[in-house]
C-alpha cells in the first residue's frame, strides 16, 4: 500500500470528524475546546485502528456497532441541544456537553468507528502500523481542528443562524449514522 493510499485513506476516515465539528464549531467553542476535542480525536484514530487489527472482526462488529449507535446518539442529543437553545435564546455555551469527559470521548469514538474497523483489515497488507495509525490519527487531528475553526468562523459571522444550521448539521450526521441500525 503506497503512501498516497495511506494518505487517501487517511482523508476518508477524517471525513467525519470534519463534519461534524463544523457543526459543533458552528455552536462557538472556545481554543482550548478546540486543542482538546482536536488531541482527542487524533488519539481515537490512532487507538481504533490498532484496537481493531488486534480485536479482530467479529467481536468488534459487535462493539463497532453498539458504539455507532451510542456515538449517532450523542450526535443527535447535542443537535437538539444546539436547536434548542437557540429556540429558548439562551446563551449558555451550548458545547459543555461535548467538552466534559464522557461526552467527549463519546464523541471521538464515534467519529473513529470507521477507522476500527479499517483496523481489521489492516493485518491482511504488508503495512508498516505505525506509519499508517500515525498517519491516520495527525491527519483526523488536522481535519477536526479545519472543522472547529472553520464552524468557529462561520458561527461568529452568522450569528445564531449559524448556532440552528450546526444544530440541523449534527442531528442529521447523528440520523444518518443510526438509520443503518434501525429496523424500520
Amino acid at each position: 500500500m503506497s503512501f498516497l493510499t495511506i494518505l487517501l485513506l487517511a482523508v476518508a476516515l477524517g471525513a467525519d470528524a470534519f463534519s461534524m465539528c463544523l457543526g459543533v464549531g458552528m455552536a462557538g467553542v472556545r481554543r482550548l475546546q478546540v486543542i482538546l476535542i482536536s488531541v482527542t480525536v487524533l488519539l481515537f484514530h490512532i487507538m481504533m485502528p490498532l484496537a481493531g487489527w488486534h480485536i479482530g472482526n467479529r467481536v468488534g462488529s459487535l462493539v463497532g456497532n453498539a458504539a455507532a449507535i451510542a456515538g449517532a446518539l450523542a450526535l443527535i442529543y447535542l443537535g437538539a441541544r444546539m436547536l434548542w437553545d437557540v429556540y429558548r435564546r439562551d446563551r449558555e455555551d451550548p458545547i459543555v456537553a461535548v467538552v466534559n469527559t464522557w461526552g467527549l470521548l463519546v464523541l471521538a469514538a464515534s467519529v473513529s468507528m470507521d477507522a476500527l474497523s479499517v483496523g481489521f483489515t489492516l493485518g491482511t497488507y504488508n503495512v508498516n502500523l505505525f506509519l499508517v495509525v500515525l498517519t491516520f490519527g495527525i491527519v483526523a487531528g488536522l481535519m477536526t481542528f479545519a472543522g472547529l475553526m472553520l464552524g468557529r468562523l462561520l458561527g461568529n459571522l452568522a450569528g445564531e443562524r449559524a448556532q440552528l444550521l450546526g444544530g440541523v448539521i449534527l442531528l442529521g450526521i447523528g440520523i444518518k449514522l443510526i438509520v443503518p441500525y434501525s429496523t424500520w
